[in-house]
Order: C-alpha cells, then sequence, then structure tokens
C-alpha cells in the first residue's frame, strides 16, 4: 500500500501542518489542497494586481520551513496550491530548493486554465475559467521522478488519485481501484473534518484542542484505510469518515474527470483504534464533458452591522432603514434583524438586537456613498446608535458558476526537466443522473419524545455555487427506516423555512444510513456573492439538528 497523508485543507489551514505530518510518523506522499471555488477568485483577483502571481503563497513558506524534511525522508509533496499560475510556482519551488542547497525535481501540471479562450468555448464574462483535470497528469509527473508537483485546478481527489495511480501501476480503465482511491482522496481532502473538526458529536471526543491531519493507506486493489499519525489529537472513526463523505456531494454518483464513483456501494468498518477501512467501492467511466469552475465579478457590494439595544427594537430597526434608504436608495438594500436580545438581560449585549444592512450595486460610488451615509446617522437616528464596526469602501462582488465543456477541448499538460506531456483522456461515457429507490418503513416505533433532532442524527453541510449541500446520517442503524419517513423534503422545508419555495433534492445512501439533501438557490450567486448570514452554509447541518422533533424513545 501506498501512505498518503493531507496537510492543507483550504487557503488558509494551519501553518505549520506540513511539518507536524513530516515528523509526525512515516509517509510516502504529502499532499495539499488550497483551492475552493472562492479561492481561485480571490487568486483571480490577485493576479489582476501582479500577474506573476495568483498561487498560494503560503505554501512555499511551508516549503520553506519543511522542504529539507521532506527530501531527508524521501516524501514526495503533492499539491493544487500553483492555482492559476503553477508553472509560476514551480519556478518559486526550485529557487527555493536552490536557496536551501537542495536537488530536487519540481514539476507542474496545467492545461486547465481556458481564460484565454473564454468566449470562443462560450464561458462569457469569465474573470477565471479553469476546468478540472484529472489525476493523470500528476501521475505523469510521479514517475518521471518528480519530488514536488504543483497543479492548478485538479479536482481535490486527485491529489491523492494520481499518486496512488503511480505507485500501483493503474490504467485508465482501472476504474473500481480509481473509484475507491477517489474516495480516500474525497475524504482526506478537506484535512482534520476526517478527523473530527467540524464533528456533529466533537463532545465525544477527547482531544480536539489540536486535530492531526488524516491520511489513507491505499491498498493496490483501491481500498484504503483512513488514519491519523499516533499521538495526534481528534480521532477517525467510522462516524467522522462518514460526516466527511457527505460532504460536498449530491446524488449517488461522484462525478470526476477520470472516473465516475458509486457513493451507494461504499462499505465501512472500523479497523482498530483511529482506523477506518473503506471497501467495495465501484466506479464506471467518467462523463464526457470537464466541468469548469469559472468565476465573474458583478459590481460591488458594502456591509454595516447597526446594533439596537434595548426597547422598541422593531421601531429602531424601521427607522434605520427608512434614514438608509431615503440617503442612498432602496434598489439593491437587503436587511436582516437577527433577534438576539433577551427581555430584563443583564448585560447590554444580550439586551441587543443586530440589524444587518448589504448593498448590492453595479456602481462603486454608490457603494462608498453607503458608508458615509451610514455613518452619517450617527447622532440623528435611534437612541443607542452604534455600529459593530466602520463601514469599509465597498469591495468587488464575484460570482461562481459551473461550466461544462466537451473533453477533447481540455487537455492536461506534464510539466518535468522543461518537457511537456500533453495526457490523453480514458474512455468516457454519457451519464445520466441517477437516484436511489429506497422507500421509508411504514411500520409503528412506539413511544416518542420532542428533542433536538441532533439527539439522534449527526450533519454535515456547505456550499456549491449558490447551492447547499447537508447531508444527515443516523447514529443507530435500525433508525434509517424511521430517518427516510421523518425527513422528506416537504418535512425539511418546515423544519428549515429558509428552504421554503426552493427546489430540494434527496437522496438516500442506506449504505451509510444517510440522507443527502441539495437545496438549490439557498445560497443565492454564491459565497462572494451571497448576503446570507451563513453564506457558505457551514451551520445549516446544526441549525437542522437543533430543531425539535417527536423521536421515537427507541433511537434516544
Amino acid at each position: 500500500m501506498i501512505r498518503i497523508g493531507n496537510a492543507s485543507g483550504f487557503y488558509g489551514d494551519r501553518l505549520s501542518a506540513v511539518r507536524e505530518m513530516l515528523t509526525g510518523g512515516d509517509l510516502d506522499v504529502l499532499t495539499g489542497d488550497y483551492l475552493a471555488e472562492l479561492t481561485m477568485l480571490i487568486l483571480g483577483r490577485q493576479r489582476l494586481k501582479d500577474p506573476a502571481g495568483g498561487y498560494a503563497k503560503t505554501f512555499l513558506r511551508q516549503l520553506e520551513d519543511s522542504l529539507g524534511t521532506a527530501v531527508e525522508r524521501r516524501v514526495k509533496i503533492v499539491s493544487n496550491a500553483g492555482g492559476l499560475n503553477p508553472a509560476g510556482l514551480a519556478d518559486a519551488v526550485r529557487a527555493l530548493a536552490a536557496r536551501l542547497g537542495l536537488d530536487i525535481t519540481v514539476a507542474h501540471v496545467e492545461g486547465d486554465d481556458l481564460l484565454p479562450r473564454a468566449a470562443e468555448l462560450g464561458l462569457d464574462g469569465a474573470l477565471t475559467a479553469n476546468a478540472y483535470l484529472g489525476a493523470w497528469g500528476i501521475a505523469e509527473c510521479l514517475n518521471a521522478g518528480a519530488d514536488v508537483v504543483v497543479t492548478g485546478r485538479v479536482t481535490d481527489a486527485s491529489l491523492v488519485v494520481g499518486p496512488a495511480a503511480a505507485h500501483h501501476g493503474w490504467a485508465p480503465g482501472d476504474l473500481d481501484r480509481l473509484a475507491g482511491a477517489t474516495v480516500a482522496g474525497h475524504v482526506i481532502e478537506c484535512g482534520t473534518q476526517a478527523t473530527g473538526g467540524n464533528f456533529s458529536f466533537f463532545t465525544e471526543l477527547d482531544d480536539l484542542g489540536h486535530a492531526g491531519f488524516p491520511i489513507a493507506e491505499i491498498a493496490e486493489d483501491g481500498s484504503a484505510v483512513i488514519t491519523k499519525h499516533p499521538g495526534t489529537g481528534g480521532a477517525v472513526t467510522v462516524e467522522t469518515v462518514t460526516a466527511q463523505l457527505l460532504y460536498e456531494i449530491q446524488g449517488p454518483d461522484y462525478l470526476g474527470p477520470d472516473v465516475t464513483t458509486r457513493f451507494d456501494t461504499i462499505t465501512l468498518a472500523a479497523d482498530g483504534p483511529d482506523r477506518v477501512r473503506i471497501s467495495g467501492v465501484q466506479g464506471s467511466p467518467p462523463p464526457e464533458t470537464v466541468k469548469v469552475c469559472v468565476n465573474t465579478l458583478d459590481g460591488f457590494r458594502n456591509s454595516a452591522t447597526f446594533v439596537l439595544c434595548g426597547l422598541d427594537v422593531e421601531a429602531k430597526a424601521a427607522l434605520a432603514r427608512r434614514q438608509l434608504e431615503t440617503a442612498v436608495g432602496a434598489e439593491g438594500l437587503h436587511w436582516t434583524l437577527a433577534r438576539t436580545d433577551h427581555p430584563d438581560a443583564d448585560t447590554e449585549e444580550t439586551a441587543s438586537a443586530f440589524l444587518h444592512a448589504t448593498i448590492r450595486t453595479p456602481d462603486p460610488q454608490r457603494a462608498k456613498a453607503f458608508s458615509r451615509a451610514t455613518v452619517e446617522l450617527a447622532l440623528a437616528s435611534y437612541p443607542g446608535f452604534t455600529l459593530t464596526a466602520p463601514p469599509a469602501d465597498g469591495t468587488p462582488v464575484g460570482v461562481y458558476r459551473a461550466d461544462y465543456v466537451d473533453r477533447s477541448e481540455v487537455a492536461a499538460v506534464a510539466v518535468i526537466a522543461g518537457e511537456r506531456k500533453t495526457i490523453p483522456w480514458g474512455e468516457a461515457t454519457r451519464v445520466e443522473p441517477r437516484s436511489i429507490d429506497y422507500p421509508a418503513s411504514t411500520a409503528e416505533y412506539g413511544p416518542t419524545r420532542a428533542v433536538p433532532l441532533g439527539h439522534v442524527i449527526g450533519a454535515r453541510s456547505g456550499d456549491k455555487g449558490g447551492d447547499a449541500n447537508l447531508g444527515v446520517w443516523v447514529r443507530k442503524p435500525e433508525a434509517f427506516a424511521w430517518l427516510l419517513g421523518e425527513l422528506t423534503t416537504d418535512r425539511l422545508r418546515e423544519l428549515l423555512p429558509e428552504t421554503r419555495g426552493l427546489d430540494v433534492e434527496r437522496h438516500p445512501f442506506p449504505n451509510l444510513n444517510a440522507v443527502n439533501f441539495l437545496v438549490r438557490g439557498v445560497l443565492g450567486q454564491g459565497v462572494a456573492a451571497s448576503t446570507r448570514f451563513d453564506p457558505q452554509a457551514k451551520a445549516l447541518g446544526e441549525w437542522l439538528r437543533s430543531r425539535v422533533v417527536d423521536v421515537p424513545e427507541a433511537f434516544l
């Protein structure tokens, strides 16, 4: 088997994680995932200011501290920190290695950047346009002797699938093996979310103060064990792995550029302390199209939060709203009144509510005028007027969308030692959306008790463009049939009123005792443009768990 560790789940993750993973135990490969839909927008704006930028600079800081250790321990490093400029990052890593006196081979994978052909491909208005490449460019670089491989936009799981394919000598037709490695990659891609981070039942974990990053031990047949270095914090359990499996997915078919992975075939089993085995995963050919992450700019935004303390909260909010709309106009203004105040409160903070105001406008001067108008109300509005922070001048709004192009329009290119090799695609097929027909039981479950739903379910949620993914699982397998009957799409809309009027998809996963919901449009135009209180839907699952329902006592 090959031991592949992860040291980053996003651009901004723990800076010391690379060193911790390299010194904490044996590894063959260390990966780092730095890219997300929002990150590509951030890098795109960075590249506008500096064409030589466009990559995750913290990756270089981490290597400066730990590259020597990686060389000494013969650990390969694979990362998508190249972002919009993998060639530039590869050059920077070479310069760093030379300065450190290290003799290493650095390679990169490119071909994902479609921005020069955006108009030709119908990717209108793109600030960034990057296709999701697969694993074979990474495998080619490793097979050619690279010590460090940096990429642009590859799928997160490809950072794991590429090294596993190179190590085991897999071919594009080894679909079940590729699917198994894809599942392992999906589990460890978000770092400590697989070892107890963002875990619904975190209070049951002994040591989450400094969670260890995850490791995937991938066998030749594609099966894997998820674990972590001995002595590190957090935990690896069937439930922590289940939680991460339900993150950022849709239906039973997980579409990738190299394989379509059937998530309804995954089997999880405990394999000892902090070890969970993944087996039985089946794969089929990937789709004929390649997903493209497109970011565009769509005007400007600004925001302010008014503190409303004590009595007459509704009237105070109405006055502030009327005054600001008179000053800058009502168009593009979004308001949310958060009634966090308590009657007869013994602290000023708990006596206060918050009025959030956000403006979206194509006019940068109007976004700037919003700040001035807000401040000018300080002595002329409701009693006790104050803001949580002075408003700024406004920022550009980025909008993410997923586009799709034919595979023939995209080619991964492995660049090593000055030589460029175009990587051919494997076999593809037309993939039709598939759902699992799994009827709920009509059985009687005995007496019930009104308790928060989180007493019997765990949840993990997050953003996918303007949609939210909400996965839930039951702690007791015998409760799964009850969950299917209780948590329908209509019932979800009742429990989470913010989802009313929206298209909600439900996908049962009986093999995981879980259900995944896809809430279409709840985040508007996506994270960077959303005016929602929780713009990434990270806490949507915890809100659901807090809702009180009648639960059969047998499951409590």
